[in-house]
């Protein structure tokens, strides 16, 4: 098993990063031409900067532990399909991750950003989570969506926070859409990410314009009906099919780069991104959700929390466009992890997304106990 080869470089992980820097370091002078014992000549003289100069600059981010990043890279490394991997610690703010910036599909884990939209708006005081809304048929979206069945005559009436749970908890496709109406659509949760500075994480057009352009579609309402979306779906030429997944995969209107996700996860751990009441909140919905069982929560063990966000993409000719779990990781010392695994295009079955999954979550709870 991958994670077994690898948890000899975990147990020891600090001893690791002084050989490991001077190996790099030996082996860019060889590939270079450069001469190894040039490392060993004093640097020249450097003239003292003033304290202005020297505040100015950015701190630099701390060293991850090499054993850590070893094991990552060593399970990622013969999986078949797109993956990107990030692991932050947010106490001590080193990050490993493998194809982190590359931006992936997120599918359902853009409702995380829809629910920080929603708290930011209830901080400033411009929306409460018991404010009214009604859900009409017009409402109603495609897929995943138990809300549906309680639709009837006028529509079901409830509030901002049953919508939120009904998003984050179940991924409810058209409880989210809803709320993204409510809080001013796809604009305002990207004004959201741009006002929070989060970075490579893009914002898609809400469910339906996401989901029918990646199977090929135009919007209709019709398709919300029944089985609607999927029978119009199987009349297109597979053709046209393969075209429009291959471009979503290819440039996913509704992509973020996991070490991004796991940067904003650590932020709103930290209390960065909104008043502790709603973060308090917002966490505490995370770790109630009941998808991805066997995903990353699959490894988590008894005596730790976990809060995520799962998405999974459509499926075409065995492939899957988008298969995620993004979450908050918390020992029961107290520390905490933010954890982004994404599989943006993949035809592995089921079974090998989910030991991915756990690996890297294992690897985690293995270096933070030895």
């Amino acid at each position: 098993m991958i994670l077994g080869r690898v948890f000899q470089h975990i147990t020891q992980p600090r001893r690791l990063v002084g050989s490991a820097a001077a190996l790099l370091m030996l082996v860019g002078c060889q590939s270079s031409g450069m001469d190894p014992a040039a490392l060993l000549i004093p640097p020249p003289a450097v003239q003292p900067q003033p304290a202005a100069a020297v505040l100015a600059r950015a701190t630099p981010a701390p060293a991850a532990p090499a054993g850590m990043a070893y094991a990552i890279n060593a399970i990622t490394r013969d999986f078949k399909g797109r993956v990107g991997v990030a692991v932050r610690s947010i106490d001590a703010g080193w990050q490993v991750d493998v194809n982190g910036d590359t931006r992936l599909p997120q599918q359902s884990v853009s409702k995380l950003w829809v629910a920080l939209t929603v708290f930011d708006l209830r901080d400033a005081g411009r929306l409460s989570l018991s404010d009214p809304v009604t859900v009409t048929r017009e409402d109603l979206t495609l897929f995943h969506q138990p809300i549906a069945a309680m639709v009837k005559g006028d529509g079901y009436k409830t509030t901002v926070g049953d919508l939120l749970i009904r998003a984050l908890t179940t991924s409810d496709n058209t409880a989210n859409d809803r709320l993204l109406r409510y809080v001013g659509g796809p604009d305002a949760v990207r004004d959201m990410i741009r006002r929070k500075r989060l970075g490579n994480i893009r914002f898609g057009p809400g469910e339906r314009l996401l989901q029918s352009r990646t199977a090929g579609l135009e919007w209709k309402p019709e398709f919300a009906v029944g089985n609607g979306f999927t029978r119009a779906r199987a009349q297109l030429p597979i053709t046209e099919r393969v075209k429009a997944f291959d471009d979503y995969v290819a440039d996913p209107p509704d992509g973020a780069a996991p070490s991004a996700i796991a940067a904003a996860l650590a932020r709103l751990k930290k209390g960065d991104l909104l008043s502790a009441d709603s973060t308090r909140l917002l966490i505490t919905t995370m770790e109630e959700s009941k998808t991805g069982k066997a995903r990353l929560r699959g490894a988590v063990p008894p005596g730790w929390s976990f809060g995520h966000k799962t998405g999974t993409g459509q499926d075409l000719g065995g492939r899957t466009a988008g298969y995620n779990d993004v979450g908050i990781l918390s020992a029961p010392d107290g520390h905490s992890y933010a954890i982004a695994v994404m599989i943006g295009d993949t035809p592995r079955p089921i079974p090998e997304r989910q030991a991915l999954m756990q690996s890297v979550l294992s690897t985690v709870v293995a270096y933070h106990t030895n």
